[in-house]
């Protein structure tokens, strides 16, 4: 499992010419490994995302146990990439394909002034939010549904049908966070979810729009996508 700051990459895809986290963790991996090591992660996180809980399966030659494994590349990866703990896989495994959902969680600085040292990880919004709209707002996101209207262009040729488990949103002072746990997430979903919403939670929208955004189907009738960096990867959900 592995824990990083996504400021200074261009998400986690390795990319020809483009500094990325898998870019950055494959080159440390082969340094120590083998030209043959493979990394394999959970979720394509975007530019500038952030991760307490992204999961990659890492396939090498080397004989080295989970421990050494995890130390070796902490001890050469920079400090804004760190791997949380290492655990031996089945034959076979992959992060990707085994994962049965994921949880990512959104914050937001509701202050009227930023607080300077959110600005890499929160998006200032200083207008008051009205969190009851924007709870009533979400519940009709839940379940499975089409989320066309909630992907951005890149992502429209994939199947748009997802099954959102639990939407929340929790208030602590100036800070909010809107949690999301879906099977799976179109490209800018969870990003474009938060825009709209707070669209709603600024009073520009009512609670019931949200509902006909996503029976509409198109990008067009959405919010504005919301900035990367309040974006952070929670948590991998495996099937046992």
């Amino acid at each position: 499992m592995l824990s990083y700051d996504g400021t200074d990459y261009h998400g986690w895809q390795a990319q020809a010419g483009a500094r990325t986290v898998q870019g950055t963790l494959v080159q440390a991996a082969r340094d120590r490994f083998g030209a043959d090591t493979r990394v394999t992660g959970a979720s394509r996180t975007d530019a500038g995302v952030h991760a307490l809980g992204q999961v990659a399966s890492l396939t090498t030659a080397a004989r080295i146990t989970a421990a050494g494994l995890r130390g070796a590349l902490n001890a050469d990866l920079p400090r804004d990439i760190r791997v949380l703990d290492a655990q031996d896989a089945p034959a076979g495994f992959d992060a990707r394909r085994a994962a049965s959902g994921k949880r990512y969680a959104f914050l937001i600085d509701n202050g009227p002034i930023a607080n300077p040292l959110l600005s890499r990880y929160a998006w200032h919004v200083p207008q008051p939010l009205d969190v009851a709209a924007m709870r009533r707002a979400l519940l009709a996101l839940r379940g499975r549904h089409d989320f066309g209207a909630f992907c951005a262009a890149p992502g429209r040729e994939k199947d748009p049908v997802c099954v959102v488990r639990a939407l929340h949103v929790i208030r602590r002072k100036e800070r909010l966070a809107v949690l999301l746990s879906a099977d799976r997430y179109l490209h800018h979903m969870a990003r474009n979810i938060v825009g709209s919403v707070v669209a709603v939670g600024r009073g520009a929208r009512d609670a019931a729009w949200l509902g006909a955004v996503r029976e509409s189907r198109d990008r067009k009738q959405a919010g504005p996508t919301a900035p990367a960096q309040g974006l952070a990867l929670i948590r991998v959900m495996y099937s046992r």
